[in-house]
């Protein structure tokens, strides 16, 4: 018989050093990417922002900001090589984790109408759409809707 190991995944703090390695997924992941400094800002202002490690290697990333019981999902991200394995919701799990920890009760987001992969797992963790954010993305023909969504946070 062989012994089939599961992949060891841990979520820790982002740090100045992995920026690099955020920034060059980002780029893999997004055709109108993040910019290193946005990344470099969110860690400035104390933005929770955190990484996914699969194995001790960056397989993903997440970020929120949090105000008045409030959390947004800015951006959440799974490396391309890693998809397919459940990490992006095992990362958005531990997200709304850390919003409900910091007091969120409610947590808000936006996705690209083009990507109904996401808003998929979105709607599967308990989020709804609210709302419409017209031409709020940049898109190749020009702009993109956004889909607004929300989820009530209860106590984990």
């Amino acid at each position: 018989m062989v012994a089939v190991t599961q992949p060891a995944i841990e979520m820790r703090a982002m740090r100045s050093e992995d920026l690099a390695s955020v920034s060059a997924m980002e780029i893999a992941s997004y055709e109108f990417p993040w910019s290193p400094g946005i990344f470099s800002d969110c860690l400035k202002a104390g933005y929770p922002c955190w990484i996914l490690c699969v194995d001790g290697e960056i397989a993903g990333y997440g970020i929120l900001s949090m105000g008045a019981a409030e959390a947004h999902v800015l951006n959440l991200c799974i490396d391309p090589a890693h998809r397919g394995q459940g990490l992006g919701r095992h990362l958005l799990g531990r997200l709304l984790d850390i919003a409900r920890w910091n007091g969120a009760k409610r947590a808000f987001l936006e996705v690209r109408q083009s990507n109904p992969l996401a808003r998929t797992l979105y709607e599967s963790v308990g989020f709804s759409v609210i709302g419409r954010r017209p031409r709020y993305y940049p898109a190749p023909q020009g702009r993109e809707d956004a889909i607004v969504m929300a989820l009530d946070l209860l106590p984990s």
